[in-house]
């Protein structure tokens, strides 16, 4: 029984990892040139800076088991001293709310240090990268995934470790009942509407003034803002999320403009020349984002796997990826609840 798992990201990655475990017959492919999906860390000098999911907690209980079985080590967001908030006028306040991600862990070495792991003990022959599905068809004996670049890949079922509104976008033949693609549409994709900034210092200089890192702003363009420096040593590095809707962020080097502007107000002078600044915005990224997800999202989702989704094409489509995990989803503990679900499902 061979299953192809379509999408590289840690659901996937964990799915392939738990099938290989298991002696079972699978495929990973990616659209990317990279493993990790949503996870994607930056990486200056000894600094690691994660420019997709950056948090996890306590009481999720698989990225614990996880990383201690890969050998990697988490620790404490940081949050000492003061925070700040800036009014809807530009005018900064020290001193003023809390830290909302303090008893948050991240991870050494960010990330991708996680998904590069997992990628790494996966056989060659079981993983490829820049192989984009752009059509499922229901044979007779099994699936076959057509790809971008022509080749086709047969399998007795497919798992797609995808957020539901990407995998919406696949061909499939014979189309899915109306219910189960009205249901993908509307799921909205966790974190897909978003951008980060990360601005890298040489020197952490809002400790020594006796800040956090932690801010708050209702002037912007970055709306939260944290530490987000490694866990020891340099480079330092603060860290927003870009609370403009995502068509009014198209002019990259007038949105870099006003966000040193901000954090000169928030932090003072010395946030003045950062020695990187980085920015994604996953709204624009194919792999993650559709058309939908542009509408920015106010509140967590109710995730989980929607009835119409269950046991399409006689159980040969499956899904997995955060959106659909019944409890943690939205999370990256989600990503993994969703692969342990997968993993029942199609060993079953």
């Amino acid at each position: 029984m061979k299953t192809l798992i379509i999408g590289g990201g840690l659901s996937g990655l964990a799915l392939a990892d738990r099938l290989e475990a298991a002696g079972h017959d699978y495929l990973l492919v990616e659209a990317r040139d990279r493993f990790g999906g949503r996870i994607q860390t930056q990486y200056l000098d000894d600094g690691y800076f994660d420019m997709g999911p950056a948090w996890f907690w306590p009481g999720q209980p698989r990225i614990a088991a996880l990383i201690e079985r890969l050998g990697l080590e988490k620790f404490d967001q940081f949050s000492a001293g003061d925070l700040t908030f800036e009014d809807p006028h530009g005018q900064v306040q020290h001193g003023r709310g809390f830290s909302s991600m303090e008893g948050s862990w991240r991870l050494k070495g960010g990330l991708q240090a996680l998904t590069q792991s997992l990628a790494d003990r996966l056989p060659g022959d079981r993983k490829l990268l820049n192989a984009q599905v752009i059509s499922l068809t229901d044979a007779d004996q099994g699936i076959v995934a057509h790809l971008a670049n022509g080749d086709r890949i047969s399998a007795d079922q497919a798992v797609l470790a995808l957020p539901p509104r990407v995998a919406a976008e696949i061909t499939f033949t014979p189309d899915l009942p109306l219910a189960a693609r009205t249901s993908m549409q509307q799921i909205a994709t966790w974190m897909a509407g978003q951008a980060k900034a990360i601005a890298v210092y040489d020197t952490p200089f809002w400790r020594d003034a006796g800040l956090s890192g932690d801010a708050t702003s209702r002037f912007g363009p970055l709306v939260e803002i944290h530490d987000a420096s490694p866990a020891e040593g340099g480079p330092f590095a603060l860290f927003g999320f870009i609370g403009i809707p995502p068509q009014s962020r198209r002019d990259e080097p007038r949105l870099r403009q006003h966000i040193q502007a901000q954090l000169i107000r928030l932090f003072g002078p010395d946030a003045a020349a950062p020695k990187q600044l980085y920015i994604k915005d996953w709204a624009f990224d194919q792999n993650t984002s559709t058309q939908a997800d542009l509408e920015p999202l106010y509140a967590h989702p109710d995730y989980g796997l929607p009835q119409a989704m269950a046991h399409l094409w006689d159980g040969k489509i499956r899904f997995a990826g955060t959106e659909v995990a019944a409890q943690f989803g939205g999370y990256i503990e989600g990503a993994l609840e969703a692969a342990d679900a997968a993993f029942t499902q199609v060993t079953a």
